[in-house]
């Protein structure tokens, strides 16, 4: 089940996340990639990924986002959206999935949004299934 958002919660994640596809550096693989990030407390962090000519350095729009929201003191978060420029819309990436499981809760919203901005939701639960975060580190 995904956590109820308003409808302008929702709309203004859906038009960061496309607008941050704007900033992306991706010169490699051309494959642009937006994210926003709402915290608990409303506010909103973007990112778009950043290609590097040696492909592991390089670094996704969802960490993008979420690292600036933690360096900027942030911890609970309601919901994320990716927009890319294909169809039907791309899910993050195993890496990203485990770290945003790091800050989320099963029931945490992903919005994935296509080229049109059609989109796709999903839960953080569905989306990585039987991980692991903090919670299996406090005994």
């Amino acid at each position: 089940m995904v956590s109820s958002l308003s409808t302008q919660e929702i709309e203004i994640l859906s038009q960061k996340a496309n607008a941050a596809k704007e900033a992306a550096y991706c010169p490699y693989s051309k494959f642009r990639v937006g994210a926003a990030l709402l915290t608990e407390s409303g506010e909103y962090f973007t990112g778009a990924n950043v290609e590097n000519a040696s492909y592991p350095v390089g670094t996704c729009a969802e960490r993008v986002a979420f690292g600036t929201a933690v360096v900027a003191g942030h911890r609970k978060f309601k919901a994320i959206a990716v927009a890319t420029d294909i169809t039907p819309p791309a899910s993050p990436c195993g890496m990203c999935r485990q770290f945003m499981s790091e800050f989320t809760s099963r029931s945490f919203p992903i919005y994935m949004y296509d080229k049109d901005m059609n989109s796709t939701v999903i839960t953080m639960g569905e989306l990585l299934p039987n991980s692991f975060g903090p919670e299996d580190f406090n005994h």
